[in-house]
């Protein structure tokens, strides 16, 4: 059986599955639409925050980036981990204390004002819109590659598969499906990652594989790489060459940008009791740590995997043969990837070889001169097909290439499908029923619930053809967007006193500061080239867009602080409320007996 039809057998059954899930889990209320009737077991919420939480960022773009970039792209990892610990232990438990159906819902009656919870239905729609851009991008590398079609048609069959399951199924359809797509990305990304592990190092678990013995030199896996990437005069892989104010400003947004995703928080309502809320919080960090501590490893061995096929001969040999490229079945994935537009070489000293290195290292000028090169040759080679194209690099089994498709999609369709529920609720639930029309009928509502969704799809396709970055840069922003606006308003609803008129304010400035500083860089509303500034040259000292949103969230805090001190004080009921939500009933008792 060829690739292509093996790859259409996993991806038909997957998508099979996930829409029959749907169809069997049919919101038939706005309960079972909004919140899965309350009644998810936490390991099974568990399962299906983690598919939700693990996007096409997590699965396709982030061992990519980190594989060619190292340790200084560790702060993914690092950020988007340490942000799922922040809202385990600080928001999730007292926000499903609260008891209502979304993000907005909690900041309108918290905040005591329609402002507050309309200023929440504004940030939330922006930063999962965006962050819905970077899911389409992955979709449509995975169905681009694996459908062998072009990248733009590949977003448009995804936009149509995620609008048939996320707009009838709702949150309880979908809670089900991102079970089944839990199971199947997590199977994707491991099995491959297993094998590659076994062929370098011999050693059969991944992140142990990353710190033993290269089985071909004998060298330790990581001193291997990084002697084998120098030679082609990039920077050392385990190095620290980022600049270090930008990497924690970085860190810190995708930390505190995690903890104010609107379509993660709202899985934590779907459970049926506060309790239930901390237990799903920890089955999902046991559910994620198994991809995110595979990731390091895919990215390191991808990396040394695609440095030897361009160099079979060693970095001090003879770089690959144009020849074999086009007919040794070992570089077929280069071909078949090439016609995505996603990789592209060009033998521009007409040698008939491939010289793959840093031509902007000055050091390689000489080394270039004597072999008669004239620049790097591997044209393009994008982040983001680096984990979908890993078991053709290594020459793996047809099944695993199939899996591996399989779990592209279901890593990008879940967090899509989870996004799409958090506008289509913010729109319908917030600002229809709670604004502009409270008395519509629930069939109203619900309606209005998968026209907005349908909008949304078809807004985040459009801008998908044109992201502003590979999807886990596109994603960063958004989390940046969060971490500026929901995030604080969040924790100041929980922790403080602040009034509606602080949150309000401090809600638009720390978005609206945020949003410029991104269209700035990455061009007005993304439009390609109506941006004044680049990343390599940032406006702010060496802050790059992506990072901002540590600053946002500063400024949201000074601002909401300062207005809320200058104005009316918080009602007392509003006090009481905020007292029975963070403190447990019976501990007022055990205080006072103290």
């Amino acid at each position: 059986m060829d690739q292509f039809t093996l790859n259409l057998l996993f991806v038909g059954a997957s998508f099979a599955l996930y829409i029959g899930i749907a169809v069997w889990a049919r919101a038939g209320s706005t309960s079972e639409f909004y919140a899965a009737g309350r009644g998810v077991h936490p390991v099974t919420n568990g399962m299906a925050t983690a598919a939700d939480w693990m996007s096409a960022a997590s699965f396709i773009s982030m061992a990519g980036l980190i594989a060619f970039t190292g340790y200084d792209n560790s702060s993914f990892l690092m950020g988007w981990t340490g942000g799922y610990v922040l809202l385990a232990l600080l928001l999730a438990p007292y926000l499903r204390k609260f008891g209502k159906y979304t993000v907005s819902e909690f900041i309108g009656d918290r905040f005591y004002s329609q402002s507050a919870r309309m200023v929440a239905v504004i940030c939330l729609i922006v930063a999962s819109t965006t962050y819905v851009i970077g899911q389409m991008t992955g979709v449509g590398v995975a169905f681009g590659r694996f459908l062998e079609v072009p990248n733009t048609t590949g977003l448009l069959i995804g936009a149509c598969v995620v609008f048939a399951y996320a707009v009838f199924g709702g949150m309880k359809g979908v809670t089900y499906t991102q079970v089944a797509q839990y199971c199947v990305l997590i199977s994707a990304y491991t099995i491959p990652a297993v094998f590659i592990s076994l062929q370098l190092t011999g050693t059969p678990i991944p992140p142990l594989g990353l710190f033993s013995t290269d089985v071909a030199s004998g060298e330790p896996l990581l001193v291997k790489l990084n002697q084998v990437i120098t030679d082609l005069g990039f920077a050392s892989y385990t190095g620290h060459h980022a600049d270090t104010l930008n990497m924690v400003l970085f860190t810190l947004s995708l930390m505190i940008g995690t903890a104010g995703l609107p379509h993660v928080i709202m899985r934590f309502f779907t459970v049926p009791r506060v309790a239930d809320a901390r237990w799903s919080a920890g089955w999902t960090l046991v559910f994620i740590a198994l991809l995110y501590l595979t990731a390091p490893a895919v990215g390191a061995m991808a990396r040394l995997n695609i440095t030897d096929m361009m160099w079979p001969n060693g970095t001090q040999g003879e770089a690959v043969a144009v020849e074999t490229i086009n007919n040794d079945p070992q570089y077929n994935w280069m071909l078949t990837w090439q016609k995505t537009g996603l990789l592209d070489w060009e033998d521009k000293n007409n040698d008939g070889k491939i010289q793959y290195y840093n031509d902007a290292n000055a050091d390689m000028d000489a080394r270039a001169a004597e072999g008669g090169w004239v620049g790097n040759e591997l044209t393009n080679f994008n982040r983001d097909i680096l984990v979908l194209a890993n078991p053709e690099i290594a020459n793996l089994p047809g099944w695993v290439i199939g899996l591996v498709a399989a779990g592209g999609l279901a890593a990008a369709l879940s967090t899509a499908a989870g996004l799409l529920l958090a506008i289509s609720s913010a729109v319908s639930h917030d600002l229809i029923k709670g604004a502009l029309n409270p008395g519509i009928s629930e069939k109203g509502e619900l309606l209005w619930a998968r026209i907005s969704m349908a909008v949304a799809i078809a807004v985040a396709t459009y801008l998908g053809l044109n992201p502003p970055g590979f999807a886990a840069q596109t994603v960063a922003l958004a989390f940046g967007l969060a971490a500026a606006s929901i995030f604080p308003a969040l924790m100041m609803g929980i922790f403080t006193k602040v009034n509606n008129k602080g949150a309000v304010a401090g809600m638009l400035a720390g978005l609206l500061t945020t949003l410029v500083y991104i269209f700035l860089h990455k061009g007005w509303f993304f439009i390609p080239d109506t941006n004044s500034f680049t990343d390599a040259d940032p406006l702010f000292f060496t802050i790059k867009s992506t990072s901002f949103g540590a600053i946002g969230a500063a400024i949201n805090f000074a601002v909401a602080y300062f207005v809320s001190k200058a104005t009316d004080p918080v009602p007392a009921e509003i006090q009481d409320l905020v007292e029975s939500v963070r403190i447990p009933k019976g501990a007022g008792t055990a205080a006072e007996a103290h």
